[in-house]
């Protein structure tokens, strides 16, 4: 998807020239893996020399599926050019102050963190061990941060929020990883990285102003639904956010005294879909079919997820589909013997399941048997290494 990322970049550059934005937030993840391919490297290096040409200060946030040390690598040198990357998680926070003509705004940037990471980056026992779940340890966190008085506190952070719609793409460990909203409660603004769906967050008393932007494409079927955005804040002098008029957030009057807000999107229109298509082998090849997509303003050439309905398997079925659908994504199959057959490794309940009891039922699915206590033991090690004693 190298070419459909370039052309949604080179929108948002567009964006970027008619808005004239005081700073552009990326809240990762910049990557879909820790060791990206050189092609995708070269795509993000060219976009943020555009970013540093127009004089636009850039932050670029590391998520979860990013390398922290990776994506900080050069901060020093990038903050001469206007970027700003986050650095590995140590505990310590030095925001970078903006201003406008309302007075001073400090950016701070919390990257992806897990319990056992912040708890490394603690000095005391009791501080340690007050960090038991993901919320506990972004608010610990936090506290790290020491405000200015009297100025405005935007955050750049890459965690799952309770009450966020996920998608398909995003990595789910069971529920574990929610973080509370309302440890957010003391930023004028929170942009959020890690849903792909665009959405705000928000708590009944008006204590948190917090976005998903979302992601410029869409990375999975889950997302096809999905309008794709840019999202423009515009965050004004200190006011109570109950006054704010066509602010999204209004309505709050527990907020007190916070920066004015609003918020909009510019929508993002890819150059492919991503769309499924439904039927027998047969009707999905025939001419009046592909008469009919087109019509609606299909294009054959989207990123397509094919299910047939053939209740025997077509031979080459996916060779003879890229010949008429060339970015075929995906094909299965939905008919009686697929209903029937057991699908190994979907659990239910999975976000009322730790990742202990997900992994058992995994291996038990795949191996005919229960871990015995050695491996049971080897697993949990390993979970408690990621996510802490709460996995």
């Amino acid at each position: 998807m190298l070419d459909e990322q370039r052309r949604i970049l080179a929108r948002i550059l567009e964006a970027v020239d008619s808005e004239k934005p005081d700073a552009v937030l990326i809240a990762g993840d910049v990557y879909d893996k820790p060791v990206p391919s050189a092609e995708a490297v070269a795509v993000l290096d060219d976009f943020l020399v555009e970013l540093a040409a127009r004089k636009v200060r850039t932050f670029v946030l590391s998520g979860n599926h990013d390398s922290a040390e990776r994506i900080a690598f050069g901060g020093r040198l990038m903050e001469k050019s206007g970027v700003h990357v986050s650095q590995v998680y140590d505990g310590k926070f030095t925001p970078v102050t903006l201003a406008d003509s309302e007075g001073e705004v400090d950016v701070w940037m919390l990257p992806f963190v897990r319990p056992v990471t912040v708890r490394a980056n603690l000095v005391t026992d009791e501080e340690r061990d007050a960090v038991k779940d993901y919320t506990s340890a972004v608010k610990a966190a936090i506290a790290q941060m020491h405000f200015t008085p009297g100025r405005r506190n935007v955050l750049i952070a890459h965690q799952f929020v309770t009450g966020a719609e996920r998608s398909e793409s995003e990595e789910n460990v069971g529920g574990l990883d929610n973080v509370d909203a309302t440890v957010f409660a003391a930023f004028d603004y929170v942009a959020l990285g890690h849903i792909h769906k665009p959405q705000n967050v928000l708590k009944d008393d008006g204590t948190v102003r917090a976005r998903y932007s979302g992601t410029p494409l869409k990375y999975s079927l889950s997302e096809a639904v999905h309008k794709k955005s840019l999202t423009v804040v515009e965050l004004g002098a200190s006011a109570n956010a109950v006054d704010v008029a066509g602010d999204l957030f209004a309505g709050n009057a527990g907020a007190g005294m916070r920066a004015a807000l609003q918020i909009r999107e510019i929508p993002l229109v890819p150059l492919h879909d991503v769309r499924e298509i439904r039927g027998t082998f047969a009707e999905i090849v025939s001419p009046e079919f592909r008469n009919a997509q087109v019509a609606a303003g299909n294009k054959l050439d989207d990123f397509v997820y094919v299910k047939l309905t053939d209740e025997n398997d077509v031979p080459d079925a996916a060779q003879k589909l890229r010949g008429i659908y060339p970015n075929l994504m995906m094909l299965a199959y939905d008919n009686e013997r697929t209903r029937n057959q057991a699908d190994v490794g979907i659990a239910e309940a999975v976000d009322e399941k730790k990742p202990m009891e997900l992994f058992g039922e995994f291996f038990e699915g795949r191996n005919g048997r229960p871990m015995n206590a050695e491996e049971t033991e080897f697993v949990q090690d390993l979970i408690n290494g990621i996510w802490g004693d709460n996995g």
